[in-house]
């Protein structure tokens, strides 16, 4: 099992932080899906006891990124097409209700940081980049997120982004076609002109799109 993305950990709040660590390595696919985890093992490496691993185990499998096979194995959950199809509606429409929120809120700083973002994602993508162009990506969308000053919708992106998260790492680089770059600055001339509705249409037509190009016509990856 790959674990050289493990490090020893401080004793302070050691379920957090095995839960983060553990994440962020199922979601930038450094642990693969389907790949076997061993609680045991993951607890040496991390210099830990095996409750902080067994607890940040379950939560990663009532998130859905983890799952137990009765009597069999624990294991990073397969990527799921159809998930993925079913989540990005939810994470379009939550972002669209930030942009739309944010929209009276937005500075013209707040608009420096939208061209800034883009014009690092339009470099990623040049460069095909996969973790700094989500890093773009993200960076462009927390503006609105920001702005909008509302807690529940990062709690409830916090929940369902990583069903859509790992796709990205698996296809994003290899996209064609991918508009995403353009669709920003049509977001960032209509938030100049004050046009919130539209605004948050073009929000939501964003993630939509990006969503069709890494689900359509597939079915499986792992």
């Amino acid at each position: 099992m790959n674990t050289t993305f493990i490090k020893h950990i401080n004793r302070l709040s050691l379920r957090d932080q095995v839960y983060q660590t553990l994440k962020s390595a199922i979601v930038s696919l450094e642990m693969e899906p389907g790949q076997r985890l061993n609680d045991n093992e993951l607890a040496t490496q991390f210099g830990v006891s095996r409750t902080p691993v067994r607890e940040a185990l379950k939560r990663l499998e009532d998130e859905g990124l983890v799952e137990s096979i009765p009597g069999s194995l624990t294991r990073v959950t397969p990527l799921n097409i159809e998930e993925a199809k079913h989540a990005f509606p939810v994470v379009a429409a939550l972002h669209a209700l930030a942009a739309r929120l944010a929209a009276t809120q937005v500075k013209e700083a707040d608009l420096s940081d939208l061209e800034k973002w883009n014009d690092r994602l339009h470099l990623a993508l040049e460069q095909k980049d996969v973790v700094k162009a989500i890093e773009a990506d993200d960076g462009f969308h927390d503006v609105f997120l920001r702005a909008a000053g509302n807690k529940e919708i990062y709690i409830a992106l916090e929940r369902v982004v990583p069903k859509i998260r790992r796709l990205e790492f698996a296809r994003f680089g290899s996209l064609e076609g991918l508009e995403s770059f353009d669709q920003h600055k049509k977001i960032i001339a209509a938030m100049r002109d004050s046009q919130g509705q539209t605004v948050s249409e073009l929000v939501e037509e964003n993630w939509l799109s990006l969503g069709r190009l890494l689900t359509d016509d597939l079915k499986t990856i792992w």
